[in-house]
């Protein structure tokens, strides 16, 4: 071959020259992202096996050679490393689009040819209409994005597997870049040594001249195998991204109601925001688990009802003006009697009890804010847990349920009020379990879902739990000063008390100034007028639609 000038050759390789010094930025990751993103992902990653666990399952799926084209200058451990890579930057994404606030996509453009795949499914899980409830629920809380992650890991899979062919054109495509890079940044070499060698003229000689030839053919060639597999891979892409949108849609719907649910269950329980973020990544999986699987799971709607109910007639009762009724109190004040205790003196088998109650002044009153007296004791729920409180009612919801449905309301109730609350589990005699949640501390969540998933088993004792009451609020009392408790006994069955308990019971009633309200649950026979839970109860109501959280409204004005 002929020497050559070297401005000659200058002016040929300077459009490869400039290509290699030039050459944009490309991105791996779809969902532009700064380091506290980054930090968030890796976090989570690393604080949860469920997403481990994904990204190893999907590179063993993914690293078969499931027919695809075998590169022989490249060794399988490169096909796996780059298989890798590819699952961790897709996983990724698919967490900060969730976690994000307002998460956005970059350009097809940025990206590496190889992550074509994951930003058409990026794309298309952004774009899918389900998306916008998914992001309401996972925004800024890195537990509820990995949740949506592993809720479309199914869908994931299929991706993997159907979008094959576009995934390895689009790896073929990204070596062929990468091939031309190398080649253009060849050809600024060849042409630094032909400077070096060449005379004072500007003539370089022939081998030094070849040399810049050669490669700049070579950069020539390899760039014309680069756009033919970009283009070959965005047909490849253009051809799965049907397939990717739908299974992308599915995707979504499905992680949305998973974590649509779980945040519904967690509000059920009465475990807010400020507590779910306060805790550990493993935590948070722990409670979310038992919570799914424990006795009342199934009965977590009915709970979040029953406290929802119980937040609106709180919300009536702070609405009301100076003045106004809020609530009902005890007292002899006949001008303030509600209806339902007139309606005593309409009956002449009952006109006594009504004697007795205006006698004692425990009749019940209505109450108007300004003269609630201060000092109020706690709020006791006695819940029965014998056998017959499995028995079922309308809707299929169990006896047990709406009992402890109404006693975590309650507990929200005391919470509201500053109150102690307490949770007394009660069947035979010598069967009782106590739960105190003191006013002035947390309630903690695991303890309230002890209480809520303990039973007992066993027949009906009234004496046992009633006397743990009572003893109870005379502590409060001594140690506090604070009387005016409430109790709710909340029941199926009826059962007798002895004479002198009876007694006992009434004095301290009277002394610590405390009312007690009965709901007899699905069996109105126990609410009866003759009944012994009528004989203990100020107030005293029967529930036989246990679907109805209203029927028991009431008791959230009144305590």
């Amino acid at each position: 071959m002929a020497s050559s000038r070297l401005d000659e050759l200058a002016g040929r390789a300077g459009e490869w020259v400039g290509l290699s010094a030039a050459g944009a930025e490309r991105y791996t990751g779809a969902v532009v992202g700064d380091r506290f993103d980054r930090i968030a992902w890796h976090d989570t990653y690393e604080q949860s096996a469920g997403l481990r666990e994904l990204a190893a399952e999907l590179n063993w799926h993914d690293g078969g050679n499931h027919g695809h084209t075998v590169d022989y200058d490249r060794t399988a451990e490169q096909d796996r490393t780059a298989d890798r890579e590819g699952v961790s930057d897709l996983l990724s994404d698919v967490f900060l689009a969730a976690y994000k606030v307002r998460p956005k996509l970059r350009e097809r453009a940025e990206m590496v040819p190889a992550r074509l795949v994951n930003h058409q499914v990026i794309t298309s899980l952004v774009e899918s209409p389900e998306f916008t409830e998914l992001h309401r629920e996972t925004a800024g809380d890195p537990y509820a994005a990995a949740m949506a992650v592993l809720a479309q890991a199914e869908a994931l899979r299929r991706m993997l597997d159907h979008t094959w062919d576009a995934r390895e054109r689009a790896e073929q495509a990204s070596r062929a870049r990468a091939a031309a890079e190398a080649a253009a940044t060849a050809v600024g070499e060849e042409l630094r040594r032909a400077a070096g060698v060449a005379e004072e003229d500007g003539t370089v000689r022939a081998p030094a001249a070849d040399a810049v030839r050669r490669a700049i053919e070579g950069a020539e060639n390899a760039e014309a195998t680069a756009r033919q597999a970009a283009l070959d891979a965005e047909r490849a892409v253009a051809t799965a991204a049907p397939g990717i949108r739908t299974a992308a849609r599915n995707a979504v719907a499905r992680a949305a109601e998973t974590v649509r649910q779980e945040a519904a269950l967690m509000r059920a329980w009465g475990v807010g925001s400020g507590e779910l973020e306060r805790m550990r990544f493993d935590e948070r999986a722990r409670l979310a688990e038992r919570l799914r699987t424990g006795r009342l799971a199934e009965w977590a709607e009915l709970i979040g009802r029953f406290r929802q109910m119980a937040d609106g007639e709180r919300a009536r009762k702070v609405e009301n003006a100076v003045g106004e009724l809020v609530g009902v109190t005890l007292g002899d004040d006949l001008s303030r009697v509600i209806p339902s205790e007139l309606a005593n003196l309409g009956l002449p088998e009952l006109r006594a009890v009504f004697a007795a109650r205006y006698t004692a002044g425990e009749l019940m009153l209505y109450d108007s804010q300004g003269e609630q007296a201060t000092g109020k004791g706690a709020v006791i729920a006695c819940v029965d847990t014998s056998h017959s409180m499995y028995e079922a009612g309308p809707g299929g919801v169990t006896r047990e349920a709406w009992a402890k449905a109404c006693a975590l309301a309650l507990l929200d109730q005391a919470r509201h009020a500053g109150r102690d609350f307490v949770g007394i589990l009660f069947s035979a005699a010598d069967k009782i379990q106590v739960f105190r949640f003191p006013g002035d501390q947390p309630a903690d969540t695991a303890r309230v879902i002890d209480f809520a998933e303990t039973f007992l088993g066993g027949g009906t004792s009234y004496q046992t739990p009633l006397s743990a009451a009572g003893e109870l609020l005379r502590e409060e009392f001594d140690d506090a000063g604070r009387a005016r408790g409430d109790i709710v006994m909340l029941t199926d069955d009826d059962c007798g008390v002895t004479p002198e308990w009876m007694r006992s019971w009434n004095e301290a009633k009277h002394f610590l100034g405390f009312r007690v309200f009965g709901v007899a649950i699905g069996a109105p026979r126990v609410a009866g007028s003759d009944s012994v839970l009528d004989a203990l109860c100020d107030n005293l109501r029967s529930i036989e639609d246990l679907t109805d959280v209203h029927a028991a409204a009431d008791l959230f004005r009144v305590i």
